[in-house]
């Protein structure tokens, strides 16, 4: 009995390996057909997204434009691709630097990005920035600053380039959009009121520029997992409750950038990523709202108990 349950595990170990092996070729076949000589522009690739969709798309064959606001780090990044993979079947990557909170350099950086190749095929919008505190709390400024990087600088951009995608009748536009641009959460409202600006510009941008050939995704998300920086020794109770909600709610940004390579083949016009949890919270918003508000503010309420309960 025991050498059968012996085969039996090994059995099972060596298919999944075959079925993870065949789908890493099939990831990697889909990668090179898909952008494969593709002018692909990620307006954030310093960030986890933007790292894993820079790697999966480099290895494709992709002509990158990579964007950040750090150029040290952007060298750095360029530097590694090309190191990690075969110079004769990819292109070394083209920088720019791009922070949209400096709103008044986004022309002259549009003419750049033109300049890089020409043209562009596909663009992806992945940056955010994020703020957490009770309306009260936050200055106009703060509220202006998100707003320029989560709305006025994607859609400056995108205004921008757009003639050059009209003129060749192709171009597939991707929008990285929180959850929170379809679904509010306490103490977010600034954040929320970005996210959902720039969901409502880029659905509406997609019905305008579908005649032309080009193609307007948005992709909804939670929150991105990162790699945990706690040491075992200061692991506790509420590290694990931390983690928990990592794995739980959080979307694995391998898991997202190849979503992203899939959606690009697919052309896809919205995409959900998204655990059960949240994606039942959305249902909940729509179809019984005054539920749904009930428990948003009771979980402010119990915020508040726990807070000076610690006090």
């Amino acid at each position: 009995l025991d050498v059968t349950s012996g085969w039996v595990l090994l059995s099972v170990v060596v298919v999944a390996s075959g079925v993870f092996c065949l789908y890493s070729l099939m990831l990697r076949h889909l990668a090179k057909t898909t952008v494969r000589n593709k002018v692909v522009l990620i307006t954030d690739s310093l960030s986890t997204l933007g790292n894993e969709c820079a790697k999966l798309f480099h290895t494709g064959g992709a002509r990158l434009i990579l964007c950040g606001n750090n150029w040290e780090k952007l060298e750095n990044l360029a530097e590694r691709l090309m190191n990690e993979s075969d110079p004769t079947l990819t292109f070394p990557p083209k920088l720019v630097e791009l922070d949209f909170s400096n709103m008044e350099s986004v022309p002259e950086i549009i003419s750049e990005i033109l300049e890089c190749y020409g043209c562009l095929d596909v663009l992806i919008f992945n940056s955010s920035m994020k703020v957490k505190a009770p309306v009260q709390s936050l200055s106009l400024q703060i509220d202006r600053i998100v707003m320029d990087v989560n709305y006025f600088g994607p859609i400056s951009l995108v205004k921008g380039v757009l003639p050059s995608l009209i003129s060749r009748r192709t171009g597939h536009i991707l929008l990285v959009n929180s959850i929170q641009g379809k679904l509010t959460v306490p103490f977010r409202a600034t954040y929320a009121a970005s996210k959902h600006a720039v969901q409502a510009f880029f659905e509406c941008l997609r019905a305008e520029v579908q005649e032309y050939g080009i193609t307007v995704t948005t992709i909804n998300h939670t929150f991105i997992q990162t790699p945990s920086t706690i040491s075992k020794d200061e692991a506790t109770a509420k590290s694990t409750w931390t983690h928990f909600k990592l794995k739980s709610l959080g979307v694995n940004p391998e898991e997202m950038a190849t979503e992203l390579l899939k959606t690009l083949s697919s052309k896809k016009k919205e995409v959900l990523m998204a655990r059960s949890i949240p994606k039942a919270a959305l249902y909940v918003r729509s179809l019984f709202p005054n539920l749904f508000f009930a428990i948003m503010a009771a979980g402010v309420r119990n915020g508040e108990a726990v807070k000076m309960s610690d006090d």
